[in-house]
Parts: C-alpha cells; structure tokens; sequence
C-alpha cells in the first residue's frame, strides 16, 4: 500500500464474502465481517501536463498552492512534489493531525504546510481561516457538496464547472468551466492586466490634467498678457485628449512580466510605490512644456502685432500633441516603448491618429481658425511645437532607463 501511494497511486483494498442468501439488514456491522482479501489496485490519476507550469507560475506570481485533499499522505504528498507544489522546508499535515492541533498552533504555523490529506470539511474551514488570519487573500477550489462552507468562507470561492455540484457552484465567486487549476492562473494574469490597465488609464487622464492646472496657475500667478488657452480650447483639448487616448489604454495587451510581480496588498492604495510622484512630475512636465511654447511664441518667434496669437496657438497645440505623445509613455510603467512594440495596442494608433487629424484640422483649417482662436504657423514655430511635443516621450524613456538602473520597481513583499 505504501509503495504504490509513493508512486502517486491511489490504493483500493478489494475483499470479497460468499452469502447463502440476502441478510435482512443491509448495514456493514452484517456484511464487512468475515470478508476474504483479495488485494490492493492502483489506480493513476495523472495530473494534466499543464498544471506544472501553471505551480511555477503562481510561485513567481508570490501565489502560494496549497493542496488539499481526501488522498492517503503518502499519496499526495507523491502529486504534491511532482507537480512542485511541496518543495523543500515544506511540511505535510493529516486530518487527524489536525485534530490534536490548536487553532492557534495551525494560524501560527499554516505558511509551513503544503499538503493536507485525508481532511474533513471542518478540516478545510480551518485552513481558510488560518490563513486569512494572517492576513492572505485565499482561493479556494472545490466541487463537491461538503466543500461549500470553505468555498463560502474564502475570500475568493472556485468552483469546478464539470463535475462540481449545484450546491458548490452556488456558494462560489467563480465557477471553472473546464475544470483545469492553470485556467486560475490566467484569470490572475488577466486581472493583472485589467489592473494595470486602469492604472494607465487613470496616470494619462491624471498627469495631462495636472499639466493643464499646471498652464493654468502659473499664467494667472505670472500675470501673463493674455491666457495660453482660450475656454473653447481648453474644451476641444478635453475632448480630443481625455476620450480616445484614454479608452485605448484600457485595451493594452497584458504585459510581458507581469506574472513575475509580487501581489499587491488588499489594501494598498493605488498612489503607493512613487506613482502619486510619477504623476506629479510628468503632470509638471507638460505644463511647462506648453508655458515654454508659449514664452516662445510670445517673445521668440511672434512677429510683432501677431505675437500673442502665434503665442496661444503655439501652446494650444504643444498641450494637445503634447498629451497625445504621453499617451504613448504611460502604456508601460517600466518598459520602454521600444521594447513593448509601438504598433502592439492597435487601438493606441488609432486614437492617435484620430486625434492628431482632428487637432490638425483645427489649426491648419481656416474656418475652424476662426471658431478656435488659432492663427497660421510658420515652418518654425511648427518645428518648436513638435519638438516640444515629442520630448515627453524622450523625457519618459530615460526616466524609465534610469528606474530600471536603480532597481526600482514596485512590489508587495506578501504572499498569497
């Protein structure tokens, strides 16, 4: 029995007894006594190829697996180190061990155990327990009746689709629809991304109105002659810049790597690891990219008599074209863009594209001139604006270099 249980078998005794005829109580106080033994079979239930990869990935992801099951020890801990889930240091536990086990001892030493076997439901409510004592996010997979109060009890309750019981699926947050551990792991490296994406999304919309504030302020603080944006501007730019840039973000692929962060805190703010400072000075960036246009404009390039229209026009559109290039600096907090592919988040180009027509018609078209206070610019002050248009991009790119030389990069040191 040990040696196939080692072998990742799962053992059955078979044993037979030859009646007269059938007894009047069908209990096993009657029938299991005076049986003859036949032997033991072993029976393979080989795990799918794909749940190795999927155990390395939730290792390198800070996930913990743990297994837990109704499996002889010796069995599961055979299934526990072939697929990389009982390293070394790590401890295996029985249900009957459990039993002897106070709940303290189990919150105080549940980060020791990596196998379970031979557990009761009431088993499975204890390790759920002990690990949200200590403070983890627990998963916990499940499909038969008896597993629904841990399915109910875990933070985040998966249920099997296929051979899982209406009652199991009922109590669950999430039902696998094929019944394969590795699908978990995509659904967390596809939440990353959602994540991640609505970060970028919120650091674009954030840093670009930061900038405009920051226009804003110091033209009224300076007391310049006349505002770098008109209101009607500052109402296209907010149309062009805050929709279709924004919305493109949300559909960046998920990136390289991502797997291979630490988990977050349940309760960590979303400003933490520097991102309340990224915004901060890229917010400041654009803002005085745009004041520099517009100092340009005004005293640099402006012909005299036309000085302060070529000063707004120059700002208005240095900020437009401006954010529209961040756009492109915010889709990877760490990876140059290079790096992540230019052209990977079709929905990117073509926001910018759109937006960079519509921004163009409204500088070069003489009716719209009119309705957006813009005048015709020169060869030069079209290359100024370009130039500083393009340099958050340049700006971005070495303060990425420069992150990844410093070894920032954040992460949470729990595990899950």
């Amino acid at each position: 029995n040990e040696d196939m249980a080692q072998r990742a078998l799962r053992v059955l005794g078979t044993a037979y007894q030859d009646i007269p005829a059938l007894p009047e109580r069908l209990d096993s106080d009657v029938l299991e006594r005076g049986l003859t033994f036949v032997g033991l079979a072993g029976m393979m239930d080989p795990p799918r190829p794909e749940v190795k990869r999927a155990v390395e990935q939730c290792y390198g992801a800070g996930i913990r697996p743990v297994m837990i099951t109704g499996d002889h020890r010796l069995t599961a801990l055979a299934i526990a180190k072939e697929l990389g889930i009982f390293r070394p240091g790590d401890l295996a536990v029985t249900g009957e061990d459990l039993d002897f086990m106070p709940q303290e001892m189990l919150e105080q030493d549940v980060e020791k155990f990596s196998v379970y076997a031979r557990v009761s439901p009431e088993h499975k409510m204890r390790i759920v327990k002990a690990w949200q004592k200590r403070g983890k996010v627990v998963a916990m997979t499940g499909d038969g009746v008896n597993d629904a109060p841990a399915l109910k009890a875990a933070d985040i309750g998966c249920a099997m689709g296929l051979s899982g019981t209406d009652v199991a699926k009922g109590a669950s947050d999430m039902i696998l629809t094929d019944d394969n551990f590795a699908t978990i792991v995509s659904a967390v490296e596809q939440g990353r991304g959602i994540y991640a994406n609505i970060k970028k999304a919120i650091h674009y919309l954030l840093s670009c109105n930061i900038g405009e504030i920051i226009t804003i302020f110091f033209a009224t603080v300076l007391d310049f002659a006349q505002m770098p944006l008109v209101p009607v501007q500052l109402l296209w730019l907010n149309l062009v810049t805050d929709s279709l840039p924004a919305l493109a973000l949300g559909m960046e692929p998920v990136e390289e790597g991502i797997m291979k962060e630490r988990p977050r805190a349940a309760h960590e703010s979303l400003f933490a690891h520097g991102f309340a400072f990224r915004l901060a000075w890229q917010g400041a960036m654009v803002g005085l990219l745009t004041l520099a246009a517009y100092m340009l404009g005004e005293h640099v390039l402006g012909t005299p008599g036309a000085a302060d229209g070529v000063a707004n026009t120059m700002a208005f559109a240095t900020l437009t074209m401006c954010q529209l290039f961040h756009a492109f600096d915010v889709r990877s907090e760490h990876h140059s863009l290079l790096h992540i592919g230019i052209f990977s988040n079709k929905a990117m180009n073509k926001a910018f594209l759109v937006g960079m027509a519509m921004q163009l018609a409204v500088l070069c078209l003489p009716p719209l001139q009119l309705v957006f206070d813009t005048v015709p610019l020169d060869a030069a002050e079209w290359a100024c604006v370009l130039a500083l248009a393009v340099a958050p991009v340049v700006i971005c790119e070495i303060g990425k270099r420069w992150g990844r030389r410093e070894g920032s990069h954040p992460a949470s040191s729990g595990r899950r």
